[in-house]
């Protein structure tokens, strides 16, 4: 493996990230919602670094199964629990290749009426993107290659805990 963004890198922009949403959410309460299972990590992180008021959802949704290239086919794996009518929402992604899974998630979320919704991710890959999201800020743009670590795993489910972003050869 070789490390295509540090730890260090990771901290500091995320840092950066959490003041800005922050400022944003000041004055309002938001719903903060990681999409499972590779955004867990970061989530973790961004929350830590947020001084405003914020709680915590989940969503999980697949397009890879058992493989390193998506299907295509989208499934919701796992929905929230709260209801997001009205509500600030912050959708945290790990990775956005070909954007099919996060457009799904944001129709699907933009059915709820939240009052804002925002999409935040670690990680994009616009090259090999087949459907237009819209992201309010990815932290890093990264080549067309297959990554592992800080929440994004490798076969067998392996290398999530890295606390770095790497290549796998």
């Amino acid at each position: 493996m070789n490390t295509l963004i540090t730890a260090d890198e990771i901290r500091d922009r995320t840092a950066l990230l959490g003041q800005e949403l922050s400022c944003i959410y000041r004055d309002r309460e938001v719903i903060v919602v990681p999409v499972l299972k590779g955004s867990f990590v970061f989530a973790a992180d961004l929350v830590r670094a947020m001084t405003c008021n914020v709680t915590v959802d989940f969503i999980g949704a697949a397009s890879y199964g058992a493989s390193t290239v998506s299907s295509g086919e989208v499934r919701l794996t796992h929905d929230t629990t709260v209801p997001l009518a009205g509500k600030q929402v912050l959708l945290v992604e790990d990775i956005v290749d070909t954007g099919l899974t996060l457009a799904y998630i944001q129709k699907l979320i933009m059915s709820r009426s939240p009052a804002d919704l925002r999409t935040v991710a670690l990680l994009d890959k616009p090259s090999r993107r087949r459907v237009q999201v819209e992201l309010f800020r990815a932290l890093f743009e990264i080549p067309d290659r297959f990554v592992v670590g800080c929440g994004l795993d490798g076969p067998g489910g392996l290398y999530r805990n890295l606390p770095y972003v790497a290549v796998l050869q």
